[in-house]
């Protein structure tokens, strides 16, 4: 299901507890009182009324809802790896790359372009081949907390 058809659902039964059970009317008039001319609503129109509530704020949910983050596509998943976000498994399918150059890749860094990785210490010139061969697969963006915090080991494990 989807977020609103949930939260519609939600607010639906939620505010259908506070509504009083339609009792027969001999029964409603000695339990409950009412402090207008007017009849008690029924549960019914209440619940209509709710869903009608719920309906308008589902129709307004996706102009509120959060747009996905820009790095998402790059991190391992697409045909281009933003070095500054992706972490250490998104190299596993670029021959050469797993585990060492990827390893010295995400330890370093941040990168504000793609040549500065052959400056990382202790690179070998395989490593630097391999890193040759896919540097077309490389972009940098902008490090993001959210995903650089676990770039080394992000629990992952075979």
């Amino acid at each position: 299901m989807k977020f609103t058809t949930v939260a519609v659902l939600a607010c639906v039964g939620s505010a259908s507890a506070f509504v009083p059970h339609a009792l027969p009317a001999a029964r409603m008039s000695a339990r409950t009182t009412t402090m207008s001319a007017e009849s008690p609503a029924s549960r019914g129109d209440f619940l209509k009324s709710a869903a009608g509530a719920a309906a308008l704020l589902g129709l307004a949910a996706p102009a509120l809802a959060e747009v996905d983050n820009p790095v998402v596509p790059f991190l391992g998943g697409g045909d281009k790896i933003d070095v500054n976000n992706a972490n250490v498994r998104a190299y596993i399918k670029l021959q050469g790359m797993y585990p060492s150059a990827a390893g010295k890749i995400v330890s370093n860094g941040p990168y504000s372009s793609v040549s500065e990785i052959y400056s990382i210490k202790g690179l070998s010139n395989e490593e630097k081949a391999a890193i040759k061969k896919h540097e077309s697969r490389f972009i940098t963006m902008d490090p993001q907390a959210m995903y650089t915090i676990d770039r080394i080991n992000n629990g992952l494990y075979r």
